[in-house]
């Protein structure tokens, strides 16, 4: 049965058999059919779901980072493993929305302080033992091979 044929579902009814919908009557071209104010709505909030996805992968990222460079001792597989998924998620994002590449620096600065904050807790040692602001270039935090 096509979704052309099934009765308009509400947004708020049914929000998978809604976007279906949505889809079948953009691609019959019928956009006076459309819901047009949640279309709006829920493509801005993709838009804000994959900012704060970078910057909740930057955050862990930065966390291990500095792991890493205050408890050495302490460098682990596990660490390692993490920094590699996150920048390999970060990667993977940049290049689906590479309009996200030039805000990479501010929201890592934005996140530098909760990541501090993780990392003190993670390590046990004290948050004033890390940098106030951001140690790590933009560069530094996509090398792979970096990892301090």
């Amino acid at each position: 049965m096509d979704r052309l044929t099934v009765p308009p579902v509400e947004y708020e009814d049914d929000f998978v058999l809604w976007v279906e919908q949505q889809a079948s009557l953009l691609s019959a071209r019928q956009f006076d059919q459309l819901d047009v104010h949640h279309l709006i709505e829920e493509l801005r909030a993709m838009v804000g779901h994959h900012r704060r996805e970078l910057g909740s992968r930057l955050e862990v990222l930065m966390m291990h980072l500095l792991e890493c460079q205050f408890q050495p001792s302490h460098k682990s597989p596990s660490w390692l493993n993490t920094i590699d998924h996150q920048r390999g998620q970060i990667d993977e994002l940049v290049r689906e929305s590479p309009s996200l590449v030039p805000t990479i620096a501010h929201v890592a600065q934005q996140r530098y302080a909760r990541a501090r904050r993780m990392a003190a807790r993670e390590t046990g040692l004290s948050r004033n033992g890390f940098p106030l602001a951001l140690p790590y270039s933009v560069q530094q935090l996509r090398d792979d091979d970096f990892v301090p």
